[in-house]
């Protein structure tokens, strides 16, 4: 079942709220809890906080050059081969968290004013399966639904740790 594409607006309400959301999930939780994986769930919240951070890092990447490049050709990277290059999964949770949010912030300046073209420009992405032609609507709501997944997966990891004994 395919899903109705998400308005700009819906888009960049979800965006707006998944750091405030992932704030309050891991309020309260001490920096080894956060740290901690179970044997059904290998990564911890900072792993997860770890990978969002990665997705915007490639995913906004490329709706920055699809906002001030003609339809660039774009070679994909996968998040999961460029957090090896950060240093996030090491970093303290609250630091992260905090430089995510600040990310989060800059993005959703330079999306908000776009008008209904600018959420239209494209680019070609190569270096997957097939050829894509997505556009900064469709970059934007890849990441905030991959995002609020993981933001709704982590009280699950932090409850699972509980209920280990963590």
């Amino acid at each position: 079942m395919t899903r109705p594409p998400m308005a700009p607006e819906a888009i960049l309400a979800v965006l707006a709220q998944n750091p405030d959301r992932l704030a309050a999930a891991t309020a309260g939780a001490t920096p080894e809890r956060l740290r901690e994986a179970t044997e059904a769930e290998p990564w911890s919240a900072t792993d997860v906080l770890a990978h969002i951070r990665s997705c915007c890092d490639v995913w906004g990447g490329y709706v920055d050059r699809m906002l001030t490049e003609e339809m660039p050709s774009i070679k994909a990277i996968s998040p999961r081969r460029w957090i090896d290059r950060t240093a996030y999964r090491d970093l303290a949770f609250g630091d992260s968290l905090r430089a995510w949010t600040a990310q989060r912030t800059d993005l959703l300046a330079v999306l908000r004013p776009l008008s209904e073209a600018d959420w239209q420009r494209g680019a070609t992405v190569t270096g997957e399966r097939r050829v894509r032609e997505p556009s900064v609507q469709s970059y934007t709501e890849i990441l905030a639904r991959h995002e609020r997944q993981h933001v709704d997966q982590i009280p699950q990891i932090l409850r699972a740790i509980a209920g280990n004994g963590g």
